[in-house]
């Protein structure tokens, strides 16, 4: 019975592994790796989901009457095209982080964020209070500004 399952143990091992690269690294091309082991999981899923026993191809003849249907097998093929192509701007983001940060692990490029943060943080922090140590206007030269209006 478990070896009449055999795509299914297939797709759920494929599925956790690359589940598990994802969650698991930090390097952005190993968690790109893993979305793509991942997907061609869902991929062998539903075209394993799609096979009919003795079934044939859509073209009607005489004495056939179990039919596979084509449309699983033709929606697999646009998803493999545009799994391709996010993939492809995946790496391109990538070589963009690589160039901007140096890095491509995740904790590097997170540690140079919080420093940025902290520095705009600090940064505003100094501008306010360098504007509290200002004296404060005259009232007579706010009415007089407002009389001119």
């Amino acid at each position: 019975m478990l070896m009449g399952l055999y795509n299914y143990w297939v797709v759920v091992v494929l599925m956790m592994i690359g589940f598990y690269i994802v969650i698991a690294h930090g390097n952005l091309i190993k968690k790109i790796v893993g979305l793509t082991i991942f997907q061609t999981s869902v991929f062998i899923f539903y075209i394993s989901m799609s096979k009919v026993d003795g079934g044939t191809a859509p073209i009607l003849l005489e004495g056939v009457a179990v039919y596979s249907n084509p449309l699983p097998h033709v929606l697999i093929l646009t998803a493999i095209v545009v799994g391709i192509s996010t993939a492809a701007v995946a790496l391109a983001l990538t070589v963009r982080i690589k160039e901007a940060y140096g890095s491509i692990e995740e904790s590097d490029i997170q540690n140079q964020d919080n420093l940025i943060q902290d520095a705009h943080t600090q940064e505003a922090l100094d501008k306010a209070l360098s504007t509290e140590d200002l004296p404060p206007q005259d009232d007579n030269s706010q009415a007089k500004h407002s009389g001119e209006n």
